[in-house]
């Protein structure tokens, strides 16, 4: 290569990651994380008014495992179809079908009477809903310069888990006011917000140049973000020294020689970690009501106010894991979990030890999952970046599909004890932590030390 075209070649994942922060990377890392807020609000605002829901379709809460089986259906198609879609197409533009899909259904999830219709509808919504976050932390990633990657990942998810306990509300404050619709009336207004959210920021940088690197838009958001010196569309973009997969593939080269021992992995951890969280988050309300006798107005406002458990957890996890062995941290977390679960299995709800251990649950499972979803993000090439995190979350929603839906029902008809049922869902947590240092053991170079070379 001759001189002049050394002068030609623009290495993007440098621009990013050597810009300093400015106005741009704050804007994307605010709509980021609006967009998953409406994720995490849609996707959980269900199991918290679960009863009120079944009692409005004059059924009894056991009953509604068919509505949580198809919605994890969908999600799981969602995961599987959506995340390639946008390693093909784009970031923006699936978030937007995704924000206009599941907005539409949420509204028509209102006018359910029965069952079944309730089932389709949920299902359905699950296509959209399962795929916004792992696309926006991949556009919030390849937009953010490497040192502040993690960080912003875990602010964005914050805002994913405020979504999930903003979605509270519904059922301390406003469920008895309004009745159990109004859950899918404010997601469906929040699925549409995400529309003029989205036309606020670029297309993720990195995805272009992956596609196409002759792209005229590139040189056109390069000079909008702010380069030293303009570029006029002549240079030869690429990404670092990034190793190109094997296109043809597509998301297929998940299970190329040089990924399979991570992908297999956190496929199997990602298994057991959401679909603990889908049993959770769609029966733990309904266990407390109908074997504990908590009123689900009184367990709402408990589980509102451990979010700060959550919240400071994932923003622990983010600034810890460029700091210290990520595989040990997350086992931590996991392991500590399991104790916070055994404990809420064990003590009275009325006592301060339930809250604390409630809070100290939400700040290992949401702060554990956040170490997962940052390293099945920051593993792998733009080119299957989305599919990447998002079929390792697709293995998430086949364990929720089979797991949540009927293991809850049937813990509710054999009347188990409390105790027990928090027992089980402990163990499962032991196990994820323990994936996550075979993890370690097996696919080091997975979270390489700083200096290494890393796939942009």
């Amino acid at each position: 290569m001759d001189q002049a075209s050394a002068r030609q070649r623009f290495d993007v994942a440098a621009f990013i990651d050597d810009r300093k922060l400015s106005w741009r990377e704050f804007a994307m890392l605010a709509v980021c994380s609006l967009v998953l807020f409406i994720d995490g609000f849609d996707m959980y605002f269900f199991g918290k008014i679960l009863p009120a829901i079944a009692a409005g379709l004059n059924a009894r809460p056991d009953q509604m495992d068919v509505v949580i089986f198809w919605t994890y259906v969908g999600m799981t198609i969602g995961a599987f179809l959506m995340p390639p879609l946008a390693d093909r197409i784009g970031r923006r533009p699936v978030l937007a079908i995704c924000g206009l899909g599941f907005g539409m259904l949420s509204i028509a999830g209102a006018y359910s009477e029965t069952v079944t219709h309730m089932a389709w509808v949920r299902g359905i919504s699950g296509i959209f809903f399962s795929a916004m976050l792992p696309i926006g932390l991949a556009l919030l990633s390849e937009m953010t310069p490497r040192r502040w990657r993690a960080a912003f990942m875990a602010i964005a998810l914050v805002c994913f888990s405020a979504g999930n306990a903003a979605s509270g509300i519904i059922a301390a404050w406003l469920l008895d006011l309004y009745g159990w619709q109004v859950g899918f009336y404010v997601g469906g207004a929040l699925g549409f917000l995400a529309l003029p959210l989205l036309a606020m920021i670029p297309e993720s940088l990195a995805f272009r140049v992956s596609r196409d690197p002759a792209d005229p838009r590139i040189p056109a958001t390069i000079n909008a973000i702010g380069a030293n010196q303009p570029v006029q569309g002549g240079e030869a973009f690429h990404l670092g020294d990034a190793v190109r997969p094997e296109r043809d593939l597509g998301p297929l080269a998940l299970l190329q020689k040089r990924y399979l021992a991570q992908t297999l992995i956190l496929w199997g951890t990602c298994f057991l970690s959401l679909g603990n969280i889908a049993l959770l988050q769609n029966w733990m309300a309904t266990f407390f009501q109908e074997i504990g006798g908590i009123p689900i107005q009184e367990f709402a406002i408990s589980a509102m106010i451990s979010f700060a458990g959550g919240a400071v957890g994932t923003l622990i996890m983010g600034f810890l894991m460029d700091r210290m062995n990520p595989y040990w941290l997350i086992a931590v977390f996991y392991f500590v979990e399991a104790v916070a679960l055994y404990t809420l299995g064990s003590v009275p709800f009325s006592s301060g030890i339930f809250l604390g251990a409630l809070i100290m649950w939400n700040f290992t499972q949401v702060g554990g999952q956040t170490g997962l979803n940052n390293l099945a993000t920051l593993s792998y090439p733009p080119e299957m970046r989305s599919s990447g995190i998002g079929w390792a979350g697709g293995w998430g929603r086949i364990s929720g599909m089979a797991m949540a839906p009927f293991a809850g029902a049937m813990a509710l008809r054999m009347m188990l004890p409390l105790d027990t049922i928090m027992a089980i869902v402990a163990g499962i947590a032991v196990a994820v932590g323990f994936g996550v240092i075979l993890l370690g053991i097996v696919a080091p170079v997975l979270y390489p030390k700083k200096g290494a070379a890393v796939p942009h």
